[in-house]
């Protein structure tokens, strides 16, 4: 017989089984004590100097300024006048920032692809202010294949590919057909030029919805070459060094207006080979409520 189906304590009076126990009317219970509410605002760090000229947005400033004291104070002490030591100074800084600005890529450094796409994107960025626009490592939908160089100007679109060749072997051409690096084919090489260049005039054709043609070339570093533009395969190939002659010495074939458009429409039907990283801002002071919902 079951006590618990009969709802009746034992004979015995024993009511210390483990079925009993704590069901009785005088059991005692132990009353939980009331939570303690801990303080809901977290402290508030504040930003030192320290850290601000540490943010890697303002390392640049910091070496500009390191430079700008070292030269001033070295020219000051040398010719003893602190007037020379000031011009140093400031002569020094505008030679750092003119500097930065040619050898600092608007490509991301964990993107880049090689030495030979930063020395064009060094020379492309000379004519932005002639009225040329460029993007940069742009990707052929539907394929692997990446467009260095997209420039967009008044003298037409071109699509250019940054080639780093070993300078040990030559460079030679037969017939405006065959290219070579040494005893190397390169037809592999501008056929693939000349693909990326028309699927790109397709796409911004079709975007625009008119004929647009796309000039493939391959700019080669490292060799020397021994002709200043050779059409090969339909594809310009020349020095490295002479992108921007290349560019500029043909007839003015656009319009401001054209150019916006165009440029517009290959952003959207090219799109970047490697996305954006997200922008580092400057550290902030967090709100308290902020701090108070991260850490929950």
């Amino acid at each position: 017989m079951s006590y618990v189906d009969s709802g009746q304590v034992p004979e015995d009076g024993n009511i210390t089984s483990p079925i009993w126990a704590g069901e009785g009317p005088t059991a005692k219970r132990a009353t939980p004590r009331p939570p303690t509410h801990s303080s809901t605002y977290a402290p508030v760090e504040r930003v030192s100097l320290l850290s601000l000229l540490s943010h890697p947005r303002y390392r640049p400033l910091v070496r500009r300024v390191v430079i700008a004291v070292v030269a001033g104070v070295a020219v000051g002490f040398l010719l003893i006048s602190w007037r020379m030591g000031v011009t140093a100074a400031i002569a020094a800084a505008i030679a750092d920032t003119v500097v930065r600005a040619r050898s600092n890529s608007t490509v991301p450094a964990w993107r880049r692809a090689s030495v030979a796409e930063r020395r064009t994107e060094a020379q492309l960025k000379g004519l932005e202010r002639r009225g040329y626009r460029t993007l940069h490592a742009r990707a052929i939908p539907d394929s692997d294949a990446q467009i260095d160089h997209l420039v967009v100007g008044p003298t037409g679109i071109y699509a250019v590919d940054s080639e780093k060749w070993d300078k040990r072997l030559p460079v030679r051409a037969q017939s405006h057909r065959k290219l070579f690096l040494g005893p190397f084919s390169q037809k592999a090489r501008l056929d693939e030029a000349r693909w990326e260049a028309s699927r790109a005039s397709e796409l911004i054709g079709a975007e625009l919805g008119r004929e647009i043609m796309v000039i493939p070339s391959l700019a080669i570093y490292g060799p020397a070459i021994p002709w200043k533009v050779l059409n090969i395969r339909e594809v310009d190939v020349f020095d490295g060094g002479h992108v921007r002659k290349w560019i500029t010495k043909r007839e003015r074939s656009l319009t401001d207006a054209e150019i916006s458009r165009i440029y517009e429409a290959a952003q959207r039907v090219l799109p970047p080979r490697y996305p954006e990283a997200p922008e580092q801002g400057p550290p902030s002071r967090m709100t308290r409520t902020e701090q108070v919902s991260s850490e929950r």
